[in-house]
């Protein structure tokens, strides 16, 4: 008997990211005290696989071989996810199981790019330093990132470049940033692959450990991880 807003939300691969972004803005104005937020993709028809097999953009083996050299288009997958969300003081006092707390979340758009498989690093960038500032902390204290990681040669160094623009200018060599992507596990959710990775980081905070990104065996040449200062978690 839910009775508050009920929103659908296309925005391509973000669309699970922006309702759980847009019901944190909602608590936090004080419009609504508990948010449910998530998303779904199901395949049901065979549309997309044609049009997405058409562009050459899915792998030919079926795997997802995210920062990887072998990475050669990315893996259709489908599923659901939802979290609920509440205020920390509100959880605490209702005695609710708590797996992992948002801090801080940040949406933008890529401006003028050359298509959907060519976002802008600069606008990658820019959201993950606002999404920093807005939680307040140091991007250098940030240990692991759950990347897009959609296994593309293109979009992978694109993301890894804006990653270490926004988090890893004052890092330590030996100390690199942790990336992974759930998506080598269950393929891309598309519409509903935010939440994948963001259930799978409340996992990771509830276990104490991160899991491995799979399909990793030679580096894409086109990213310096050294120089990056980033690191693929392969055990």
């Amino acid at each position: 008997n839910l009775s508050g807003p009920s929103i659908a939300m296309d925005t391509a691969c973000s669309s699970a990211l922006t309702a759980v972004h847009v019901a944190c803005e909602h608590i936090l104005s004080g419009r609504g005290k508990v948010a449910l937020a998530g998303g779904v993709t199901v395949m049901i028809t065979p549309d997309g696989f044609i049009g997405f097999s058409q562009a050459g953009m899915l792998s030919p083996e079926g795997k997802c071989k995210a920062f990887d050299a072998g990475a050669n288009g990315f893996v259709r997958g489908e599923g659901a996810g939802m979290v609920l969300l509440k205020r920390l003081a509100d959880a605490v006092a209702d005695g609710d199981p708590i797996h992992a707390v948002i801090i801080g979340t940040a949406l933008n758009q890529d401006g003028h790019t050359n298509g959907i498989s060519l976002p802008s690093p600069a606008a990658q960038a820019r959201l993950v330093r606002e999404a920093c500032v807005n939680a307040g902390i140091d991007p250098q204290s940030i240990s692991y990132v759950e990347a897009h990681g959609t296994g593309t040669a293109v979009g992978d160094p694109i993301e890894a470049h804006a990653l270490a623009e926004a988090l890893c200018a004052a890092r330590p060599a030996d100390t690199p940033l942790v990336i992974g992507s759930v998506k080598t596990n269950l393929g891309h959710l598309e519409t509903a692959s935010g939440v994948a990775g963001l259930v799978k980081v409340a996992l990771m905070l509830k276990h104490g450990r991160i899991p491995a990104s799979l399909n990793f065996e030679a580096p894409n040449p086109n990213i310096d991880f050294a120089a990056l200062k980033l690191r693929v978690a392969v055990t």
